[in-house]
């Protein structure tokens, strides 16, 4: 079974030496999808070993760029400040003997753990995890190449383009939360504002249940930010 890490960026020189690093522990190719970096990015993913490919800024589309250019049997796309200890392979393969899994994600720990903000973020998406079956890309998600492909893979959409993938892949069956495993992201940029921040993406998922254009509610989240 071969994994392909992909990895979308915008400016991200602090973050991706560390993550592709991270990610060449778990995956047999890492697949990093630069939206266009003007800093050191894409010269740092390439130095530790990364593919690197220049794209139009967008994550829909740099992550379905990244996709296309893997050749794994199993695609893990990860947020470039989210990372998976090397145990997560093993996790992953455990789950994907079953035939009948599609694919999945982990649980997700937010830092640090010991503030308020770390422990409410990593509760709330537990829970949403488990009874709603709602997540999003920060909680690194895998899914096998082939049901990528026949369900179309990531929309070109300026929003909630990871949520419209995970709403076809959970109505396609056979997703696992594999929660023996921790990914750990950073909550310091919620840390002033989380019920802001809360509030603002309970507003921004219903409006787009609802139908709303993600190009509209793009522009208002940039504007509320």
């Amino acid at each position: 079974m071969r994994v392909s890490a992909i990895i979308p960026t915008w400016q991200e020189e602090a973050r991706i030496g560390g993550a592709v690093a991270a990610a060449r522990e778990i995956a047999d190719e890492v697949v990093v999808s630069d939206g266009g970096s003007t800093d050191r990015t894409a010269a740092i993913a390439r130095a530790h070993g990364a593919v690197v490919l220049r794209e139009a800024r967008g994550r829909g589309q740099q992550l379905a760029a990244g996709a296309a250019r893997a050749s794994g049997d199993v695609f893990l796309f990860l947020h470039a400040d989210t990372v998976l200890p090397s145990e997560a392979r093993r996790a992953l393969e455990r789950a994907l003997q079953d035939p009948r899994v599609s694919g999945g994600n982990f649980f997700l720990r937010f830092e640090p753990r010991d503030a308020p903000v770390g422990r409410v973020f990593t509760w709330l998406y537990d829970l949403r995890c488990r009874a709603l079956r709602i997540y999003y890309g920060d909680s690194p998600l895998f899914v096998r190449s082939a049901v990528y492909w026949r369900l179309g893979g990531f929309p070109p959409q300026p929003l909630f383009e990871d949520y419209a993938f995970i709403r076809r892949l959970e109505r396609s069956g056979g997703t696992v939360y594999l929660r023996d495993v921790e990914a750990v992201t950073s909550a310091r940029r919620y840390e002033n504002r989380v019920l802001r921040t809360l509030g603002t993406w309970v507003i921004l998922q219903t409006l787009y249940s609802l139908g709303a254009s993600p190009t509209r509610l793009a522009r208002w989240y940039a504007d509320a930010r």
